[in-house]
């Protein structure tokens, strides 16, 4: 018990570290690689706390499609960037003040919680057998709070389409400008071929298993996103067209298919997204397969960002 407590003390004195050295570099390519090493170590800390859904989506989007988005945007900004007026004292500290006052605030709020804190997880766990799953998280998402899970990946495809908005209406339609140099590294290369079809596999076994273990599909949709960016950084694939129809089909399928199955829900099971009785298993499963799809196509496009090349006709 001592020995795990002096890693978990550790392991919080790390993330502190690397969250204040985050904060405080002035680097903008050294605060990502920060962030990035910061949201790596939260996935541990996930997995500390017996949450190995959630560190399976920390390790995806906070240390890696985040990471090459800020990244990748960092490159692009840094040409624009311009000297600004540093701010004085009176500001740093006032800043320095009201942020020990939040963080003061929230770690009261934590302690003040009743022991055991409020759950609606006995809730959850009898009506589990219902779903016809295994995994709770994943009961959570698709049943019994799907309307905001659709309306997520609703705000995903609306975010991608505020990306494409900023690029000039002569690239309308085009290609996002490619993630990788002209001539990339040998090495990288290598390794894209290496990894990427190891990759895919390992992002389908986790969607396909996260109806009954951790695992699930925003995080095996994370791994495959993943996956295409380190392809298209090695210029092993090119970013696709925004006016492709194909694309535009991938992107709204996952919501679209969701909407769809909840406006059956009055018809086949009495209210709306609710599934009907000894099938919700396998239509969960149908739902979650296109939100892959949607979901692993939206990620590296966001990456890539707006068109900026002429668009082909």
């Amino acid at each position: 018990m001592i020995f795990t407590e002096a890693i978990d003390l550790g392991l919080a004195a790390i993330v502190l570290g690397v969250a204040a050295w985050t904060v405080a570099v002035r680097d903008a390519f050294s605060a990502v690689v920060g962030y990035v090493a910061y949201g790596l170590l939260l996935a541990i800390v996930w997995v500390r706390l017996y949450a190995p859904d959630v560190a399976l989506t920390e390790a995806a989007i906070g240390g890696g499609v985040t990471g090459v988005l800020l990244v990748t945007a960092a490159k692009r900004l840094a040409p624009l960037s311009q000297p600004v007026a540093r701010p004085g004292s009176p500001l740093k500290a006032a800043a320095a003040v009201l942020s020990l006052l939040v963080a003061g605030l929230v770690a009261a709020a934590v302690l003040a919680l009743p022991d055991p804190a409020p759950s609606l997880a006995p809730e959850a766990d009898a009506a589990l057998a219902a779903t016809g799953l295994g995994n709770a998280v994943t009961a959570v998402l698709i049943a019994y709070r799907s309307f905001d899970t659709a309306l997520e990946k609703v705000v995903l495809v609306l975010a991608l389409v505020g990306v494409w908005s900023v690029a000039p209406d002569r690239f309308w339609g085009g290609r996002p400008v490619p993630l990788g140099p002209p001539a990339p590294d040998s090495a990288l290369v290598f390794f894209a071929r290496i990894v990427a079809p190891v990759g895919i596999v390992i992002g389908v076994q986790i969607f396909w298993v996260g109806a009954n273990d951790p695992g699930g599909a925003f995080q095996g949709a994370a791994i495959l996103a993943a996956m295409w960016m380190i392809a298209m950084m090695a210029r092993l694939a090119d970013p696709p067209r925004i006016g492709s129809g194909w694309l535009r089909l991938a992107l709204i399928a996952g919501p679209a298919v969701f909407l769809l199955v909840g406006l059956a829900g009055p018809i086949a099971a009495g209210s709306f997204f609710a599934y009907p009785a000894g099938f919700a298993k396998p239509v969960i499963l149908f739902i979650e397969a296109f939100m892959v799809l949607s979901i692993a196509v939206t990620l590296p496009l966001l990456v890539a960002g707006p068109p900026g090349g002429e668009a082909e006709r």
